[in-house]
């Protein structure tokens, strides 16, 4: 063997080592990622509850002649509420998702270009941790509107 080839020889170990470290650091995020998208299948079955709810509240609305002074339309404002905060809690949820997976993405970038990419990936998680908060306080929110329209069912 002669010395280039032994010097080849010896750097694929190391490219191989090199690769192996940035698995191991985007794979932390990934888990984060797998949580959150048990969020959005959480999420988006309440979504799917509160539009049956709501169509049905509307039927019955449409076949009320009281009209705007009935519960029904007290009770079709609060589906609009939730809906509203559910849609708003899926959004930044799927964003925080999004900026999960571009943290995983500038990690496995940075270690293999060996470059120091430390502020975007600080800047990444934290506004994808805020964006996750405050999605879910809106899901909280929302539960807590939810338990209130029927409060004896659960207390």
């Amino acid at each position: 063997m002669t010395r280039p080839e032994f010097a080849t020889s010896m750097e694929q170990p190391a490219s191989i080592v090199s690769l192996s470290r940035a698995i191991q650091l985007s794979l932390s995020p990934v888990f984060l990622l797998t949580g959150i998208a048990g969020l959005l299948n959480l999420f988006t079955g309440r979504l799917a509850r509160i539009i049956d709810r709501t169509r049905v509240i509307q039927a019955a609305l449409d076949q009320d002649p009281a009209g705007e002074a009935s519960p029904l339309h007290r009770s079709f404002q609060v589906q609009r509420r939730r809906l509203f905060l559910i849609n708003r809690a899926i959004l930044l949820t799927g964003i925080a998702a999004l900026l999960v997976a571009a943290v995983v993405a500038v990690l496995f970038i940075g270690s293999i270009a060996a470059m120091d990419l430390a502020a975007i990936v600080v800047t990444l998680f934290v506004v994808a941790m805020l964006a996750l908060i405050v999605g879910l306080l809106l899901f909280l929110l929302e539960v807590q509107i939810a338990i209130r329209q029927n409060p004896r069912r659960y207390y």
